[in-house]
């Protein structure tokens, strides 16, 4: 499904289509690998605090070509924090915990690493963060060279904006954001899942409609947008010619 990247080079578009909230639920799960083998979504990020996430573990096993990075769940899914956010501690210990728990589901380490509500944004965690991705040698969300693009989503004060992640305005915002190098653009695609409590269903299923476009594959090629996933995109970073801070935009 996805072709190897040609010689990295900054004039070229790279799209890394990473779904957020894998293992958060049986639908949620079902509506990423539908993308996926759509040909659109290249990559995921596991909660592995939550249901079903020992089923996303095993469905990631048969979609080699998605990479699966870390999700870290600090706050649940609705609930109670897991921790107290203000303690660096705290996070730490948390962070490595599922990380581990992340290597006993999938077998191996992430392909990169990113927050659930974004909390590794939250001041005092993000040098936790920093320190465990380098560490790791993984990209870590908004702190690498892949330019993090997040607007491809449906709610926000407390309303559902289906205008946001129509298949019009998702191509609007593709050629207006995807530059030269490599982006990420955040998603949200499930199915309705009665047992998954969230107060974004009716947008998941928005958002898988409009990602499961037949046409958006073509529009891709057609505007020279290639799709990669996290460790293709590692290999390219590793290569010559690729600023360290291009796409950073929070700061240790």
């Amino acid at each position: 499904m996805i072709a190897d990247p040609q010689p990295e080079t900054l004039t070229s578009r790279y799209l890394i289509v990473n779904a957020d909230d894998f293992g958060a639920g049986h639908g949620v799960n079902e509506g990423i690998i539908a993308v996926h083998r759509a040909g659109v979504l290249t990559s995921a990020s596991l909660m592995v605090t939550q249901p079903a996430a020992e089923a996303a573990a095993a469905l990631a096993t048969e979609y080699p070509e998605l990479s699966v990075g870390l999700h870290t769940d600090l706050t649940g899914e609705g609930g109670p924090p897991r921790i107290d956010i203000d303690d660096p501690s705290a996070a730490e210990f948390e962070l490595r915990t599922q990380l581990e728990r992340f290597a006993d589901l999938v077998g191996q380490p992430p392909s990169h690493l990113d927050a659930h509500h974004n909390l590794h944004r939250h001041p005092p965690l993000t040098p936790v963060f920093v320190t465990v991705s380098a560490e790791m040698g993984i990209p870590l969300r908004e702190n690498c060279p892949v330019r993090y693009f997040p607007d491809f989503y449906a709610q926000w004060d407390d309303q559902t904006h289906p205008e946001q992640v129509t298949p019009a305005n998702l191509r609007s915002m593709l050629l207006a954001d995807v530059k030269p190098g490599i982006t990420e653009l955040s998603c949200h695609p499930g199915y309705y899942d009665e047992a998954f409590d969230s107060v974004y269903h009716l947008e998941r299923q928005l958002e898988l409609a409009t990602l499961l476009d037949p046409d958006l594959p073509s529009f891709l090629a057609a505007n020279d947008i290639q799709l990669i996933n996290y460790h293709q995109a590692s290999a390219l970073l590793a290569g010559p010619g690729w600023p360290a801070d291009l796409g950073k935009t929070t700061a240790p």
